[in-house]
């Protein structure tokens, strides 16, 4: 029976280096030196601690290791011609490394080294300086601290590229938006116009049009375009959740207030909040909404503390604001407040021309997303497409284009893809309209809808361009 404290490994006791072999590091390692004992000996206790050791004696290749694979860290020998310790070739190698990755990490090794020698390795930017031969206890512990300042430089080198990325579309403000119809381009001038502002702004138009995209552009053009854009579905917040949700509350405040957290104008401070479907609320909701607005604070649930907060408000809505007005449902003060600037969007029926660009957009979008091949719109299809009325407006050509990917098996999408040719199953006259009031307008059709698909709310909702519960609201507004 061996004892095998007693016996070691290029300075370790055998225990300690198979501990060790149990817990690699996952790195790649690359050993540049001429001396092929040290390259031997470094790889076979590498090896035991680093999941891919290479070594290289020389340094003429290089280059093309370095173009054709990924190394953390590099330990470069700084003399290969005989006779040599200037450093001279070693120096010449590591402006030659960092030129090819700048973020590589590189050890010098040597077996002539001074002061003065690893000083200027370090200016040069090389990250350690180690004399052969090593102890291997100090080579582990340099190689781990090398190997740090490696993840340190990628998750910086990450951050460069990300921050890069988000610049380019910062500079790139209509991104989103896909349009060259004249009623867009008026759209757009205006997003340009009022964006650098500290405006609010209202967003008027259909479900389905896109408003949350143009709110979306307004932050990405504005000076806050560097902190957050939060999004809220007033629709879909119940008005007994409504002051928790967007004020936030202190833990204790209620039954399941568990811990103390921030409402969504405080997350939204410094930066921009998109209020959807603002037309749905109830007139006290609106009350405690302009309060916030107006005074610039929140309270939250369970204190008397105020809270400064500096928020853009950008809100959107399908409902007809003015006349809400008039009949008192909803409060003239906290309209002057939110449309400072108002921005209608068209309908997708106003827009035809636009049509075939979204289409080629959703079409490029769900092939990727299915792994088909690209496919394409037959120009029969497309006209269909350009004369259909899309009463849920882009949301709903989105759905069409998705579904035709997913179901089509061939290549060229025809109409029969987009629409049914069954005439059963053709959409339903919609019925005369005794007057013009708009609220009459959406009872009749939200009702004919909701008939047409036998009282599927999901798909009457679909069709509609509402979420459910939007649709469950109107039912009950409308008694339906």
């Amino acid at each position: 029976m061996f004892i095998f404290e007693h016996f070691t490994i290029f300075g370790l006791p055998i225990n300690q280096n198979l501990a060790i072999l149990m817990e690699k590091r996952n790195a790649r390692i690359l050993v540049v030196d001429d001396d092929l004992d040290i390259l031997q000996a470094a790889k076979l206790f590498l090896k035991q601690h680093f999941t891919t050791v290479h070594i290289e004696n020389n340094p003429k290749n290089i280059p093309v290791i370095l173009q054709e694979n990924h190394y953390d860290v590099v330990l470069l020998d700084m003399n290969f011609s005989r006779e040599a310790i200037s450093g001279k070739e070693g120096f010449m190698w590591l402006k030659t490394i960092l030129e090819i990755n700048p973020i590589t990490v590189v050890i010098f090794i040597t077996g002539y080294g001074d002061i003065e020698l690893a000083v200027q390795g370090i200016k040069e930017g090389a990250s350690h300086f180690l004399l052969k031969p090593w102890d291997n206890k100090k080579l582990l512990a340099t190689m781990e601290a090398s190997l740090q300042m490696s993840y340190s430089k990628k998750e910086l080198e990450d951050l460069r590229n990300k921050k890069s990325l988000l610049l380019t579309n910062q500079n790139d403000v209509f991104a989103d938006i896909i349009g060259m119809s004249k009623s867009m381009e008026k759209v757009l001038a205006t997003v340009e116009k009022v964006a650098p502002t500290v405006a609010n702004i209202l967003i008027l138009g259909e479900n389905g049009t896109g408003k949350e995209v143009i709110a979306r552009a307004i932050h990405k053009a504005s000076e806050r375009n560097k902190e957050v854009f939060i999004s809220v579905d007033l629709g879909a917040i119940s008005e007994s959740l409504f002051e928790s949700e967007l004020f936030g509350f202190k833990k204790g405040a209620f039954t399941d207030a568990k811990e103390d957290r921030a409402g969504r104008f405080e997350v939204a401070n410094k930066g921009s909040i998109f209020l959807d479907e603002i037309g749905n609320l109830s007139q006290p909701l609106q009350s405690k909404l302009l309060s916030v607005i107006q005074n610039k604070k929140v309270i939250r649930i369970g204190t008397n503390r105020e809270i400064p907060i500096d928020v853009r408000v950008i809100c959107a809505t399908n409902m007809p604001l003015y006349q809400m007005v008039s009949e008192n449902k909803f409060r003239q003060d906290l309209l002057y407040r939110i449309n400072t600037v108002e921005i209608q969007v068209p309908p997708l029926r106003e827009r035809q021309e636009d049509i075939p660009l979204l289409a080629d957009h959703f079409l490029n979008i769900y092939c990727k997303k299915y792994k088909s091949v690209l496919k394409r719109i037959h120009p029969s299809a497309m006209a269909r497409l350009k004369t259909h009325k899309w009463p849920g407006n882009i949301r709903e050509l989105q759905h069409s284009i998705e579904r035709a990917v997913i179901l089509s098996d061939s290549d060229v999408l025809q109409s029969t893809d987009f629409f049914s040719e069954n005439p059963e199953r053709h959409d339903p006259q919609l019925p005369d309209f005794p007057n013009l009031n708009l609220e009459e307008t959406e009872r009749l059709l939200v009702r004919k809808v909701i008939e047409k698909h036998g009282n599927n709310i999901s798909k009457a909702a679909r069709e509609l361009g509402l979420t459910r519960a939007s649709l469950y609201r109107r039912i009950e507004k409308y008694g339906l």
